[in-house]
């Protein structure tokens, strides 16, 4: 009876695997928690001054991060990309 295609050639020689967590991931993780920590920690930001054009600090606080978000998602964005190419490109050698 032949060995199944994906069975190990001996069982001494595990399956060498890529690490799950690294460093680029965490960089991906922080562009994406950083908003919700800076828009939770309401004590930051819960005042009138400095005000800018007029407006409250409260307001242009939060519309400042509604911009910094969406830069901060499409960096992680792209760093997903960057790093799911590396990983199909190193599944290949």
């Amino acid at each position: 009876m032949p060995e199944a295609p994906n069975a190990p050639s001996s069982p001494s020689s595990p399956e060498v695997r890529e690490p799950v967590v690294t460093p680029l991931r965490a960089v991906i993780a922080l562009c994406l928690v950083a908003p919700f920590v800076a828009m939770l920690w309401v004590g930051s930001y819960a005042k009138a001054d400095p005000a800018f054009l007029g407006m409250p600090f409260f307001y242009w606080y939060q519309m400042l991060w509604v911009l910094l978000s969406t830069a901060l998602t499409m960096v992680a964005y792209k760093l997903w990309q960057r790093d799911q190419r590396a990983r199909r490109g190193g599944a290949g050698k």
